[in-house]
């Protein structure tokens, strides 16, 4: 039988994330996002040095941060250097989920020009999430002339 090139569950892109207490950061992405535990390679001792979890359909890796080796988290960086996007069926659900769970609001849930409503949130480890439901299906032809029309005001 051929080894799969791209492993079961994954997609050809998949985030890796540095976190401070990244054991905390899971169970608060259980609890914020419905994401479920398929792995976990901690040390004796409990840290963590690679794990997997899925939110929806898809996986992301994550590990205990390590800024002498190079691999730092938000909170050594003073800031998220990449933001994670979630499309769900119900985006307010799910935002006012995460709020609960202990994420800060950046952006309360509105509807967008882009056709989405949307809400940004940053985790108690300094992640940044975007929050995002479609409500309009658009062209991007369209999308890009609202977004013009904005600017020409």
């Amino acid at each position: 039988m051929p080894v799969r090139q791209v492993p079961e569950g994954f997609h050809t892109v998949t985030p890796y994330v540095m976190i401070r207490e990244a054991a905390g950061a899971i169970e608060f992405y259980k609890e914020a996002f419905g994401a479920r535990e398929t792995f976990r390679w901690a040390d004796p001792d409990g840290r963590i040095r690679h794990a997997e979890i899925v939110i929806g359909d898809s996986p992301l890796m994550l590990t205990e941060e390590s800024p002498e080796s190079g691999m730092s988290g938000p909170q050594s960086l003073g800031s998220s250097p990449v933001h994670i996007f979630i499309y769900v069926e119900d985006g307010d659900a799910l935002f006012d989920q995460a709020i609960a769970a202990g994420a800060s609001e950046l952006m309360s849930m509105e509807d967008q020009r882009d056709g989405d409503r949307r809400g940004g949130l940053t985790d108690p480890f300094g992640h940044v999430w975007w929050i995002a439901t479609q409500i309009e299906d658009i062209s991007r032809e369209e999308i890009q002339r609202r977004y013009d029309d904005l600017t020409d005001q």
